[in-house]
């Protein structure tokens, strides 16, 4: 009832209530349960509609449900209590001195106790362009209308923001017909609410679904003229769009509560009670500060509305905050979280992954209590775990079973393991991979394998995604009784995961894994996001083999690999520019000392690889540093970097009486040709023109050795703390040989080593005629090689420094804040 009677019945106060919306109304519900005949009850809502629910305009936009349908209080709910409810007309002023609000439209209204239930607004982002026809926000059914009405036009839509609202818009928009692309700041999808395997998993599977994501996606501009024609990403990247939806996250609404001189922090400030710094006023919901919290859920803010009508009918409880827990269906598929699941020094990862039916389980324990929890695919158990880190409860004695759900943990599934695996019948399918099943198993053991690597090569059980290998392992146990202590021939990775390097590295080819969440998820990982070992050695062999697909996840290198220089003991950076076989110029050495100079570098170093080394280069100065050298033509040298380091050359028979062939120009040859690759390890090479090696290339992972008949071929050497002389690998005639047979070897290094695997430890495992099979007698091999060699250079040979140097990845190079005291 939008009109009626000004002056409430006798006895009755007046309560005003600004905003029509979830937890304004859910308010007056609480109040109506209470003591229904207390307050003369007026709302004033901005939009022309009854309460609905706004979590519910997502399946309205997906054509699941209509408006109808997410109504949660109808005209009647108004009517049968006595509410008058004043719709498309928002308050826009508070008169406290004499208790009076004002509408828009110039309706005045008095109060006894006012509610202020304003919500949240959406945040825009300030870039060029976002004030056209064709940006809206995801917030109320007016911008689900106009959704609709340019889905009807279909063409092309960008989301801007890949939290909740951002995804169920892009699943809205794509079952509408428009083609979708979102664009997230952060590298994970909803991070706030799910961690690193997670968000991977969420965005596999909303690219199988035809939309297109796009993350660390940062957006420069909204191009058009009159109306939207697409954006530009800061990287230069053009995503055309003729409507482009902006759910980049909210701000609670407080500007009504300011003016009027309310506190006012993130959010209008309440106590226990719901009440702001004025007596008769009260707040409530997401435009609520409480504690110094504020709350975007529907169970805080149902609890406040809870605590906020105790206190106006006289029986006070008080809202005490709120531990929160996300239970979603995004797009279909059920995510779950609660708690912190950042980890940290003294939590523990709990990590379940069934890669074949697309669900992941963490659970963060802390002290023997859960503190957090991600569900990717399969979320029955979320209150189960919810309820136990809300109560605080010790999960010491079932700690073994947690991660697999309250019916297991708690419902007699924990037995004794080995008991209940040796109760399973023969034809029992212990790898669903390869179809082993337990007797097969037990007769690869009884047969003489004796370790997991053995069961695993005669057998294939475990040998694929790794789900099974406790089974497996168990399965030892039971069958060897004491003789099996658990032993491996092969080493693992780390302790994430039960594999090897090298059979991660042919999982990754064979199974055409692309991305280091994807590695993880199919192979089982026990934790949430690897450790400091594997993930270095995974982007590593990412890159490896897939040149030009993978993107380099620069969070998983070293600081020297991220910073593409050489951190030193005082915090600063040393700086080595390329010199192509050690030769320099005028122009180049004037550019170093000018750098010398400008920034106050306090050494410059000749390196045994015939470099020179600028030391004491602040972080911040890192950017205008390589600008400079570049402008004299100068490039990184990875001095850093597991990758090409440098090619030392001796003159050679240019200028040396002794020498037999123009050493410096093959060492320059080559270094343009391996320069910014990749390797397992640092790599050095040396071409010395005679076989008096000046240039030392019988200590270097390959060397050149050049004779009157042609060019020695040398490799695996090493002049570390571990000295190695090199091995001949063979002689060739030219040098175009001489570069194909570097090249393929260096591919092969690169594809069968292990991360962190120098070339002469890698060649006293495999052995010198492994290489010389692979790289000398297959003539078409070591071809095949080498080209895969150039295909990979054609995607690595880009300076790193004038990358920075133009602003990519500016904030590594923001010096540190210092805190106030």
């Amino acid at each position: 009832m939008e009109d009626g009677a000004t002056t409430p019945p006798a006895g009755r106060e007046r309560l005003v209530v600004i905003g029509n919306g979830m937890a304004g109304c859910r308010a007056v519900e609480e109040l109506l349960a209470r003591d229904p005949g207390r307050y003369w009850i007026t709302i004033f809502g901005a939009e022309p509609h009854v309460n609905y629910n706004r979590i519910m305009l997502s399946p309205v936009l997906a054509g699941e449900k209509a408006f109808d349908d997410i109504v949660i209080n109808d005209r009647a709910w108004y009517d049968d209590n006595g509410i008058r409810l004043i719709v498309s007309d928002p308050v826009v002023s508070i008169d406290r001195a004499n208790r009076l609000v004002q509408s828009r439209s110039g309706r005045v209204e008095s109060y006894d106790r006012l509610l202020i239930a304003t919500g949240s607004d959406p945040f825009i982002i300030p870039v060029p362009g976002h004030r056209l026809d064709g940006v809206i926000s995801f917030r109320d059914m007016n911008d689900v209308d106009r959704m609709l009405t340019a889905a009807d036009k279909g063409g092309d839509a960008v989301v801007i923001g890949g939290g909740l609202l951002g995804l169920e818009a892009a699943h809205g928009l794509t079952l509408r017909g428009m083609k979708v692309t979102v664009l997230h700041l952060m590298p994970t999808l909803m991070e706030r609410q799910l961690d690193e395997a997670a968000g991977w998993l969420l965005k596999s599977a909303l690219e199988a679904r035809g939309q297109t994501i796009l993350t660390g996606a940062d957006t420069a501009e909204i191009v058009g003229e009159d109306h939207v024609e697409g954006v530009r990403l800061k990287d230069g990247r053009f995503i055309p769009a003729s409507l482009v939806v902006m759910a980049v996250g909210i701000r609670p609404s407080v500007a009504l509560a300011r003016e009027a001189g309310l506190a006012v922090g993130r959010g209008i400030q309440v106590d226990d009670h719901m009440v702001t710094s004025d007596p008769a006023i009260l707040a409530v919901g997401e435009c609520v500060e409480h504690d110094g919290q504020v709350y975007g859920l529907v169970a805080p803010l149902w609890d406040m509305c809870r605590a906020l009508a105790d206190g106006l009918t006289d029986s006070p409880s008080g809202y005490r905050g709120s531990v929160t827990s996300t239970k979603l269906k995004v797009s279909g598929i059920d995510v779950f979280s609660a708690g912190d699941f950042s980890g940290g020094e003294d939590a523990q990862d709990i990590v379940l992954r069934d890669a074949a039916r697309g669900i992941y389980k963490r659970v963060v324990v802390k002290e023997d209590r859960i503190v957090g929890a991600v569900l990717y695919g399969d979320t029955a158990d979320g209150a189960w775990y919810f309820d136990l880190l809300k109560k605080g409860e010790d999960i010491a004695s079932i700690r073994d079973y947690l991660i697999f759900g309250q019916a297991f943990a708690q419902g007699g599934g924990a037995t004794d393991p080995k008991a209940a695996v040796a109760a399973l019948s023969d034809d029992a399918e212990i790898c669903g991979c390869n179809g082993v099943s337990k007797g097969k198993v037990v007769a690869a053991i009884e047969g003489g394998a004796c370790t997991l690597d053995a069961v695993r090569a005669c057998s294939k059980a475990s040998a694929s995604c790794g789900s099974c290998t406790g089974l497996v392992e168990t399965l030892l146990a039971i069958t060897l009784g004491d003789e099996y202590a658990g032993e491996r021939t092969v080493r693992t990775m780390c302790k994430c995961t039960s594999f090897g390097h090298d059979d991660v590295r042919r999982a990754i080819v064979e199974k055409g894994l692309k991305a280091i969440p994807q590695v993880m998820q199919e192979l089982h990982w026990s934790t949430p996001d690897g450790c400091s070992s594997c993930r270095p050695a995974l982007n590593y062999y990412l890159l490896c083999a897939w040149p030009g697909e993978y993107v380099d996840d620069q969070q998983s290198r070293f600081v020297n690999e991220r910073m593409h220089a050489n951190i030193q003991k005082d915090g600063t950076y040393s700086v080595v520019p390329r010199m192509w076989g050690g030769l320099t110029s005028p122009k180049e050495l004037r550019a170093i000392a000018d750098v010398v100079e400008k920034y106050n570098a306090p050494m410059v170093k000749v390196t045994g690889g015939q470099r020179l080394d600028i030391f004491g280069i602040k972080k911040e100065d890192l950017p205008a540093v390589w600008a400079d050298l570049n402008a004299a033509g100068m490039v990184s040298g990875h001095a850093y970097g597991k990758s090409l380091r440098t090619v030392k050359t001796c003159v050679g028979s240019e200028w040396c009486r002794f020498g037999t062939q123009d050493s410096t120009g093959l060492g320059v040859k080559i270094e343009r040709m391996t320069w910014g690759s990749w390797m397992p390890h640092k790599f050095k090479i040396a071409v010395s023109g005679c076989p008096r090696n000046c240039a030392e290339a019988t200590i270097k992972d390959f060397g050149v050795v050049c004779v009157d008949s042609g060019y020695e071929l040398h490799v695996g050497g090493n002049g570390g703390i571990k000295v190695r002389a090199t091995d001949l690998l063979c002689k060739v005639e030219t040098e175009e040989q001489a570069m194909e047979y570097c090249a393929a070897f260096i591919q092969l290094y690169r594809e069968e080593a292990r991360y962190l695997e120098r070339t002469a430890p890698w060649i006293e495992r495999v052995g010198l005629a492994h290489v010389q099979q692979r790289v000398v007698e297959d003539a078409e091999g070591r071809a095949a090689l080498a080209d895969r060699f150039r295909v990979s250079q054609s995607f690595s040979q880009e300076d790193p420094w004038a990358a920075r140097a133009a602003g990519h990845e500016s904030h590594l190079h923001q010096p540190l804040a210092v805190a106030a005291e």
